[in-house]
């Protein structure tokens, strides 16, 4: 039995859980709510990119639920939503390339991440080694092969191999944080 205090909230009391031997609450958890709290969780912000290979040209998303999973094998992850219609178009590329944002990149971010048109009208960019748009002024870019793709609610959990990767430019990175966006210095 926990000797400590009941767990507090800014909304109160928190029910009792399994941890504290308190029955788990069944009913359904408020989508709003748990995007409220999972808001307070600070993310970095890339874009993934990648050349069409039915037309030849970039294609790309943005993401900010992108993480490192391995060393060994190098493997990272990153989800995209089932709705999206820009993942198929770069999942089509036998190479996809992650370009880590800085934080003055958010005009990018939010290009990449609209629905239809030209994602990379304006934007400078470069090849990396496999071929795909390194974006100007991201401060990394990483290029991978997907390995997997799970199915997760309503989003796919892809894990890529890392199979090149270098720094870019200086700066911040682009955060993602209660909604908004910003950079830590």
């Amino acid at each position: 039995m926990p000797t400590g205090p009941s767990h507090q909230s800014a909304n109160g009391p928190l029910d009792s859980g399994p941890l504290d031997g308190g029955p788990l609450d069944s009913g359904p958890l408020d989508s709003n709510r748990f995007r409220k709290v999972l808001g307070r969780f600070a993310t970095g912000v890339v874009a993934i990119t990648a050349l069409d290979p039915s037309d030849g040209k970039p294609c790309g998303l943005a993401a900010n639920s992108f993480t490192s999973v391995s060393l060994d094998p190098p493997l990272v992850a990153f989800c995209v939503a089932h709705t999206s219609t820009s993942w198929p178009r770069v999942r089509g590329a036998k190479v996809v390339t992650v370009n880590v944002l800085a934080e003055h990149q958010q005009p990018v971010c939010a290009q990449m991440a609209a629905r239809g048109g030209d994602k990379f009208a304006g934007l400078e960019w470069t090849g990396s080694p496999g071929g795909n748009p390194v974006l100007e002024g991201a401060l990394a870019w990483l290029d991978c092969a997907v390995e997997a793709e799970h199915p997760a609610g309503d989003h796919t959990i892809v894990v890529a191999r890392v199979l090149q990767l270098d720094t870019h430019a200086d700066g911040g990175p682009l955060l993602f944080f209660q909604g908004g966006y910003g950079g830590f210095r």
